[in-house]
């Protein structure tokens, strides 16, 4: 696929700022409602998103349940720390 320049205009949305996305930003992204984003904040600040893959929880067959929902909090609650981890 050849590079493309997509332009949006900030607009409010409810009580919060935002976009939209065109059709053809969300099939480049094989995205549809309901599917989670993953933007990265760079230093020189631009900023990127990707599609945040779904786990295969079939191959996590007798991990206990309460097990992996604490998993998640931690990285919901600190991906950036542990990220910056990475960078030492």
């Amino acid at each position: 696929m050849a590079v493309t320049n997509v332009e949006r205009k900030i607009t409010r949305i409810g009580n919060s700022l935002g976009i939209t996305l065109p059709q053809e930003v969300l099939d480049h992204l094989q995205v549809k409602q309901g599917d989670e984003i993953q933007l990265r904040l760079e230093k020189d600040g631009t900023v990127s998103f990707k599609r945040q893959k779904k786990l295969n929880y079939d191959v996590l067959e007798g991990i206990d349940q309460e097990f992996l929902d604490g998993m998640q909090d931690l990285f919901d609650n600190y991906d950036q720390t542990l990220k910056n981890l990475v960078d030492r």
